[in-house]
């Protein structure tokens, strides 16, 4: 009976797989050179192509900013016709009147 009891082993069901990871956080202004987050990644025309976030941000608002490593991020794919046009049609849905067919310059708010 004891040889049996060696054997068992306790395992819980709802135990992740792969154990859970933390990732720094920095205080605003105070993150390292070589990452940036998705807006600062834009700016310089490149996207961050992937991968995981590598830190956190603090923000003045609820979430935080994720920074991204600059020298693993690609390059913004260039717009094609083809999404420029599928841009144009989905904003004029948004500007166009129901009532009057006509477009404006600006969003029309949808009163549900």
């Amino acid at each position: 009976m004891a040889d049996q009891d060696e054997d068992l082993v306790d395992v819980d069901p709802y135990a992740p797989d792969v154990p859970e990871t933390t990732i720094p956080v920095f205080k605003r202004l105070c993150a390292p050179s070589g990452y940036a987050t998705k807006r600062q990644l834009r700016a310089m025309g490149l996207r961050p192509g992937g991968q995981e976030p590598v830190a956190e941000v603090e923000t003045r608002g609820p979430k935080n900013g994720l920074l991204y490593e600059v020298a693993k991020a690609r390059p913004v794919r260039p717009m094609t016709l083809a999404k420029e046009f599928a841009l144009d049609k989905a904003m004029a849905a948004r500007q166009t009147c129901g009532t009057c067919r006509r477009r404006y310059f600006f969003v029309l708010q949808v009163i549900r």
